[in-house]
């Protein structure tokens, strides 16, 4: 099947569906969900972004400015995965709880305001990885249009190029808590922590990082043709003295780089 044929394929899923609420994040896969949503003639589309310690602030606004490019409701509700102790004792199947309270919280509005549909961004790759949250979505009904379709990253990337979509090359961006090792309890100082983190050091021109929280150790993942902007002299000792005043004691650059989803690496 052609690309086109498999954007038509889901085009014409998504207007049988008539009126659907989709989890929206401002990820590069819902976000494309979402716009097919918005071109196909459907009569109502509800994008609702869960807000919570764990989604990076940026994200939350980027979500708002998004939804609003695309002229549909957009609303917010207020989750609270770590008053959940099975997620905050951060198990390896750790998504699973925090979806499990989105999509239950979604089926809920669905349920009360007749939308027949609750879709999400899941695409054929993740159907090959570690995805505990999966199994939330199955239980509470929730449907993934771009798996149907059987669309790849990549190819969501080019579609969604074509549409002058700006998340097209966007990074991939896991919410906070995938930067705490399994098993280390995850608190809203810690995500807090991490945020003032990244936010720092993104302003010396890395394109991606993650800085994995290991009680009192930051450890930078940045790509290795970035190392150089953050061992400058004045840069490392900013970042050192600006991580230390946040809480970390001990500041390291992974020398192994960037690699999304490291803290699989365990498993």
């Amino acid at each position: 099947m052609t690309l086109d044929e498999k954007f038509d394929k889901l085009k014409n899923r998504l207007r049988q569906m008539d009126r659907v609420i989709i989890a929206f994040s401002g990820g590069v896969d819902s976000t494309f969900l979402l716009k097919a949503a918005s071109m196909s003639g459907l009569r109502e589309v509800l994008a609702v972004t869960g807000q919570s310690e764990s989604m990076p602030e940026e994200e939350f606004s980027f979500s708002k400015e998004m939804a609003c490019s695309f002229h549909v409701e957009h609303r917010i509700i207020r989750t609270n995965e770590l008053g959940n102790s099975n997620y905050s004792k951060n198990p390896p199947d750790r998504c699973y709880y925090c979806k499990k309270e989105l999509f239950s919280t979604l089926k809920g509005i669905a349920e009360k305001e007749d939308f027949p549909f609750i879709l999400d961004g899941t695409n054929s790759d993740d159907a090959k990885d570690w995805r505990p949250g999966r199994r939330a979505a199955r239980e509470e009904g929730v449907e993934s249009p771009l798996l149907e379709a059987g669309l790849t990253k990549n190819e969501i990337r080019e579609l969604s190029k074509s549409l002058g979509l700006p998340t097209w090359n966007k990074p991939a961006t896991p919410c906070l808590s995938s930067r705490i090792p399994y098993g280390q309890e995850i608190t809203a100082a810690a995500l807090e922590r991490i945020s003032k983190a990244e936010i720092f050091i993104r302003k010396y021109g890395v394109t991606e990082l993650r800085v994995r929280n290991h009680s009192e150790v930051a450890r930078i993942e940045i790509h290795p043709g970035d190392f150089h902007k953050l061992t400058a002299a004045t840069a490392r000792k900013e970042i050192v003295n600006y991580l230390r005043s946040i809480g970390f004691k001990y500041i390291t650059l992974d020398l192994q780089g960037f690699r999304s989803g490291s803290g699989n690496e365990v498993l």
